[in-house]
């Protein structure tokens, strides 16, 4: 009864603990992509004042998503994933069969470039998510160093535009060509490729009673609603100075900046955080494999090998961390965690058995 009092009084403040250091994170990677702005822009020299909103909006992403990781990896299932995967990642002699090289490649390959996770729920599905996610990282690669003044353009001698990076040439481009096309139509590839993404994936959610069934607005929809409306705004000041001369260039622009804007304050607190959780599965890969190489758990009811003792092993610590007590309340024998699934269902079977004096009817 006292453990129980303890846990119910200290549990409460782990919560404004975690928040108060996620809110410090925050506020210092915040002021450190500000810093970096002024530094790269040399002293705002190179920034462009009619993107201010754009870098507000940049400055409060950024200070949302790391305050939102910070409390997603206070929490102690993420925490001793992410532990882990960086203890089997650099420490070679703790787990010396893994060949590192090989396993962050495939892991670098399956969960981040190609995603082929999901091509394994469909095909279409797939598509759409690649279409999004590498329109989207096509669109931030370009956006965010020319909003920062890390980047922009200068008039070279003749029909050439000169990059300058950080307030230094580092090359020239042909204003007619197929590179040059490339670069300043950058965004426009970007918005071809995100709308049909969304599209596929709007269809989908439309179409598939599983998906219509468990999918809310604010969740999963909200999301491709606001990508959608950045890139068909981007498309449409396309259209209009490339064959309307800027007819409405001004309104149209004003209107891409607001979906901008609030696309960038969604960021952190919507589905499409999940961007920034991503990379995390890497690690996870590396704890998967070292279990798999490593010692078995065995469980004492079946005397089966179940899972990896390393899972195991650090289940039962986060269990206690969070609060759960799975220990024998006889202190002499296994935990629960210890035990198979086959192994519990074999012992409330045999409890049945016992409750009703060994007859079954």
């Amino acid at each position: 009864m006292m453990d129980g009092t303890v846990q119910a009084i200290l549990a409460p403040q782990r919560a404004p603990l975690a928040h108060w250091g996620a809110v410090r994170n925050g506020t210092v990677a915040a002021a450190a992509l500000a810093a970096l702005i002024v530094l790269g822009s040399r002293d705002l020299a190179d920034f462009d004042s009619a993107l201010v909103g754009y870098t507000f909006a940049c400055l409060f992403m950024t200070f949302g998503v790391v305050y939102r990781y910070s409390v997603w990896l206070s929490k102690p299932p993420t925490r001793k994933f992410w532990v882990r995967g960086v203890e089997v990642l650099f420490s070679p002699r703790r787990w010396p069969r893994l060949r590192r090289p090989t396993l962050i490649v495939k892991a670098l390959w399956s969960k981040i470039i190609a995603q082929d996770f999901i091509l394994r729920r469909g095909l279409t599905r797939w598509i759409a998510h690649m279409l999004i996610a590498w329109g989207c990282a096509l669109a931030a690669a370009v956006t965010f160093p020319l909003v920062f003044g890390w980047l922009h353009f200068e008039s070279g001698a003749g029909a050439v535009y000169r990059v300058v990076l950080f307030g230094y040439p580092v090359s020239e481009i042909p204003v007619h060509g197929v590179v040059g096309w490339a670069v300043f139509h950058a965004l426009v590839v970007s918005g071809l490729m995100v709308m049909p993404g969304v599209m596929l994936a709007m269809l989908r959610r439309m179409r598939e009673g599983g998906a219509v069934a468990a999918q809310r607005f604010e969740r999963d929809l909200l999301p491709l609603l606001l990508l959608f409306a950045v890139s068909a705004s981007g498309l449409l000041l396309w259209v209009s100075y490339e064959w309307l001369h800027g007819y409405f260039y001004g309104a149209l622009a004003q209107l891409h900046a607001l979906t901008v804007i609030v696309t960038l304050v969604y960021l952190p607190f919507g589905k499409l955080f999940h961007v920034f959780q991503r990379p995390a599965s890497v690690g996870v890969t590396f704890y998967k494999e070292a279990g798999d190489r490593g010692e078995k758990a065995v469980c004492p009811v079946t005397r089966e090998a179940f899972a990896a003792k390393l899972q195991t092993d650090d289940l039962k610590g986060v269990l206690e961390e969070v609060g759960f007590d799975y220990a024998a309340r006889t202190g002499t024998g296994p935990a629960w965690s210890e035990i198979s699934p086959r192994g519990r269902r074999m012992l409330i079977g045999r409890a049945h058995h016992r409750a009703r004096g060994g007859r079954f009817s």
